[in-house]
């Protein structure tokens, strides 16, 4: 088990390099003078070329690529022009919101989808089967901000069971931050389900056509402990990577679904760097996101070893 670790860390440095590469050249390569935007109406020739001085913004890109690691490296992933925040501190402000509507989505399209799965592979064929994979393909081409909108109409304007927009923070009143995230953690759940769905019937119908599944009718088991017992497990793999992918996913989702209802996400937070050309916490997020992305990958990676043992002896 350590051997394998090891290997998958020795494989995620490269990637994380790979990350910061791209994430700093997608900044740097952008449209504009950011020494112009900072100085504003303050932009003379030798303000503009002073200020590029002191950033470093006159040297080749590799070596601003090499200083801007190097601070990264050592945690400081800079400071907004705008704010005067540093990138972290904007993170730890917002990423609360994001984290906790990423996992209500998840636990939800989970809570959703893997009992739709098993009662389908149960009754492969069936009408109950035929109607949740029509609906499922149904769910697929509906977009996240359809979605919202529907929500928002029937459970916040015409029932008035729930709050469109707002946020209460979860240590202030945790009944009314609930009700604050249902909505924005339920639209998400909607378009994550089918997938889940989908995979996990998918692999269920062909582990409960193997021998040893056979072998536990014969034996008597009930029916209830040969699909949750013997046949979810194996079946889990994929959807274990499903899961995984479905956090980068939720990431970009949850820039529209944090913009819709107002929520001080992450999500808000690039949406802003975008629109008033905030490079410098538009560059550290997209890395903050893209490395914990990469990061949900690897655990992906120890769950897999985990759920099937062949695979953490493979290297043997």
């Amino acid at each position: 088990m350590t051997f394998f670790v090891a290997r998958r860390l020795l494989y995620l440095l490269p990637v994380l390099i790979a990350v910061s590469l791209l994430t700093f050249s997608i900044a740097s390569l952008l449209p504009g003078d950011l020494a112009y935007t900072i100085l504003g109406d303050q932009a003379t020739p030798e303000n503009v070329a002073a200020l590029r001085h002191d950033m470093g913004l006159d040297q080749p890109i590799w070596w601003r690529y090499l200083s801007w690691l190097g601070n990264v490296l050592q945690g400081d992933f800079g400071r907004s022009f705008r704010t005067g925040q540093t990138v972290l501190q904007a993170v730890a402000e917002r990423l609360p919101v994001s984290i906790e509507l990423m996992l209500l989505a998840q636990l939800g399209a989970l809570g959703i989808g893997v009992p739709l799965a098993i009662i389908c592979a149960a009754r492969s064929g069936g009408p109950f089967d035929r109607f949740m994979t029509g609906t499922a393909f149904g769910m697929l081409s509906v977009p996240t901000f359809l979605s919202a909108i529907l929500l928002i109409y029937f459970f916040a304007v015409e029932l008035r069971w729930l709050p469109a927009t707002g946020y209460v923070p979860f240590a202030e009143d945790p009944l009314a931050n609930l009700r604050f995230m249902v909505l924005p953690a339920l639209t998400l759940a909607l378009a994550e389900w089918p997938t889940i769905m989908r995979v996990l019937r998918s692999d269920m119908i062909a582990t409960l056509q193997e021998d040893y599944i056979a072998l536990a009718k014969a034996k008597g088991l009930t029916p209830a402990r040969i699909l949750f017992v013997h046949a979810l497990k194996p079946s889990s793999l994929t959807l274990v990577t499903i899961t995984g992918i479905n956090i980068g996913r939720l990431i970009g989702g949850a820039v529209i679904v944090e913009t819709i209802f107002a929520l001080p996400g992450i999500g808000r937070l690039l949406i802003g760097a975008i629109l008033t050309r905030d490079l410098i916490i538009l560059q550290g997020v997209v890395l903050l996101v893209g490395a914990g992305f990469v990061i949900m990958n690897f655990i992906v990676d120890m769950l897999y070893a985990v759920l099937d043992p062949r695979i953490r002896h493979g290297h043997a």
